[in-house]
Formats: structure tokens, sequence, C-alpha cells
């Protein structure tokens, strides 16, 4: 085979995504420190729009069978490949015992496309990294399984906090054909994770940070009249776990003297009903939903707005953010920043000094929302002291170099 095929394969969920801009920062970075990999998606893009960044990756994209019965005889080519593999007895083995507790389609879909990854990634691959702990994961390791190769994750929000213990521990265990390591952006998932790891020293704390590169120098901020036009900011899926129906319901109680504006910026399933709860609010001609958006769009809104409002809560189903970058977006262009003291949050902003964290109730919001307008000597001190944040503790350039150092050692070395 050709010396130039790389010895890294990526697994993700999906490849570009507007909402997911910290994966793409992170590939993009791993290629400029000199590792060469290709990207394999189980998924196909759904994004109209693609962020610049994404066009910054020179590997190509493979993209696995989203659903088996779509590319049937790929799938048997590849199970019929797969089964001549020297592991691939123990693989099924794995998956089988995962099925029994995870009776789902989703489970025989994972193993369909292993195998397919199994018999297309070329020989010439050395080592298997996927973005998330659930599904992309268990893709990895069932193919990592077949192919006899060491493979790691990047675990984030969603799929630690929404996986069943038993499914985390497996894949953090050596004696079960878990991840070499395990990598995680935020500390109380890492803590949580090295709980269940047979070494902890398996888990590595990497904050995603941000590449300030790709953004412009914060501009110059006039502090605004405490009794003018108060033009607040969200970015983020129109998801349970973002808070987007209780900021709705913090509007209606919002001071009548506040001559108040919120843009929002993203997709998602809630919109139809988030639009139904600003009208039913009175609130709907004071809202504009932007949709989604391109990075340099998204940019120049915060650069726009006074406040940028994250009302972050728990969802019914334990899903919930862990660090959100966008954060760390709108501390680099200077903006007020108002959330919640959920997950991972308070890791970069304490409030009172970074920005403020409310509670997750509408009236809790509506105060923190009013507090802040009626004090922009204060909000602006505190975005300052974001942003110094930033620079001191969250850049991204320290988490490239231990991930690239991890890979490196398991055989992903620079080209």
């Amino acid at each position: 085979m050709s010396s130039t095929q790389p010895k890294l394969a990526v697994l993700v969920k999906g490849w570009p995504r507007l909402s997911e801009t910290f994966i793409a920062q992170e590939l993009v970075a791993l290629q400029d420190a000199g590792h060469s990999f290709d990207i394999w998606s189980l998924r196909h893009p759904t994004d109209v729009k693609r962020h610049p960044l994404h066009d910054r990756f020179s590997g190509q994209v493979h993209y696995l069978p989203e659903y088996l019965y779509q590319e049937p005889q790929r799938v048997w080519a590849a199970r019929d490949a797969a089964q001549r593999l020297p592991g691939y007895a123990q693989a099924y083995k794995v998956w089988r015992a995962d099925l029994r507790r995870d009776p789902t389609h989703n489970r025989i879909r994972r193993f369909g496309q292993a195998c397919v990854l199994a018999a297309e990634l070329p020989d010439a691959t050395q080592v298997m990294y996927a973005h998330f702990m659930h599904t992309p994961s268990s893709v990895a390791r069932y193919a990592a399984i077949m192919r006899g190769l060491p493979w790691s994750f990047s675990a984030h929000a969603k799929d630690i906090w929404t996986s069943p213990d038993w499914e985390k521990t497996e894949k953090l265990q050596a004696k079960t054909h878990g991840a070499a390591f395990g990598a995680t952006c935020t500390a109380i998932g890492a803590d949580h994770l090295r709980s269940l790891a047979d070494d902890p020293a398996r888990v590595d704390l990497i904050y995603h940070g941000l590449d300030l590169n790709r953004f412009p120098a914060p501009p110059e901020r006039n502090v605004r009249e405490a009794d003018g036009s108060f033009h607040m900011l969200s970015v983020g899926r129109l998801v349970e776990k973002k808070g987007f129906d209780r900021l709705i319901d913090a509007f209606g109680l919002l001071p009548k003297a506040l001559d108040w504006h919120w843009t929002h910026i993203g997709g998602g399933g809630l919109g139809e009903a988030l639009r139904n709860r600003a009208a039913a609010a009175g609130v709907s001609q004071r809202i504009t939903w932007a949709g989604a958006c391109d990075q340099p769009e998204v940019i120049a809104a915060m650069r726009a707005a006074d406040l940028f409002v994250l009302p972050s809560r728990i969802a019914a189903d334990g899903d919930r953010d862990g660090l959100p970058n966008v954060l760390m977006e709108a501390a680099s262009q200077l903006l007020p920043i108002l959330s919640t003291p959920v997950s991972a949050i308070p890791e970069f902003i304490e409030t009172g000094t970074h920005g403020l964290l409310s509670g997750d109730d509408p009236a809790a919001l509506a105060s923190a929302i009013t507090q802040l307008a009626a004090q922009p000597d204060k909000s602006a001190a505190m975005a300052t002291n974001a942003y110094d944040r930033l620079l001191a503790e969250f850049r991204m350039d320290p988490g490239i170099a231990l991930l690239s150092k991890r890979l490196s050692a398991l055989g992903a070395s620079k080209d």
C-alpha cells in the first residue's frame, strides 16, 4: 500500500456539523501539528452551511452507511471481509454481550458500521480515535478489536451523562478491550470517568480551549447607557438542555421599561414550540430567530450584542452541557455573559467575577438580566475578567500538545 496512507483514523458522528465547531477546531489543530488522518463519519451532513474551519481539513472524509438497509451490498461485502479478520470472533462476542443489555436497532447498526469500517480501513492504519464516548466509540471499539488496533476517545457531555455506567466502565477497562486512553473536556467529566476506569491515568482532562487565531481582536466597546436599548444574544441548538424555554418565560417577567431584544442563532427540533411559546408570552416582536449561522456570522452577532445568554439546564434524560465553547467565544469578543452553574460552566465562569451564573428558573433569569442591564459598568468589568482568563487559562495549544503526544505514543506519529 502507499506510504502516504495515514496511520490515524478519526471517527465522528457527522461531518461537517455547525454545532460541533470544537471538534473541527481540534482536528484542524492536530493536522497543523503534523498528524495526517482521514475522517470516518457515521452520518452524512445535514447543515446547509459550513464553517470556514471545515474547509481547512485536507484529508479525506469517508461516510459509513448511515442506515444498513441503504447500502446492503456494501454492508454484506464488509461483513464477509470482517469475518476473516483475526479479531472478528472476539468483537462479535463483545457486541453480543452489549446487545443483550441494549437490545436496540441502534446497537445492531453500530456493529454493521464497525464491519464496514474494519473492512475498509487502509492497511496503514495503526490507531483509531473517536469523538464521543457513546455510539462513535462503540463503532471504533468493535472495529479496533476486529483489526487488532489500539483505540481512544474524546468524551464531551451527553455521551458521558446519558450512557449507562456498565458501558462507560467497559470502555475504560483494558481487560474488556477498552480504550488506550480517553480525553474529556471538563474537570467534572474527568472525575466521573476516572472513578470508572481501572487506571485513572487513562483519562486526561483536555479543555478544548479556543484557537484565538480564528477570532478578531475584541471590539472597542463603549459602555452603554443603563436605560438604553439592550440587545441579548444566544447561540445554541434548540434542545431541552439549552434552557431556552425558560429564558422565553423570563422575558415575559422583564420590566416594562427595559427596551430589550433577543437574537437566537442555531437550529433544533424545538424551534416551532419555542416560537409558539414566545407568541403566548407576548414577546415575539422582540425576538429574531436567525437560524443556523456560520462562524463569521456568529462573531459579527457577538460584536453587536450587549449580553450573551446561555441558560443551560439538566434535561429530563440527564443530558446537559459540558463547558460550551461558545462561552469562550463570547469572552473573546468582550461580550458579558449570563449563564447557569450547570456541569462545567463554573470551571470557566466564576459568578460575579467573569459573568453571572443564575438559577435556571424564569424568575432568576429575569432578575439576572435586569441586574446586568442596569449595571453596564459592572458587566463590562466582568467581560474583561473573562477575556483575561481566556487568554491565561483556556487557550487551545496546551490541550492539542497533550493529545498529539498521546496519539503519537499509540503509533499515530506525525508525518
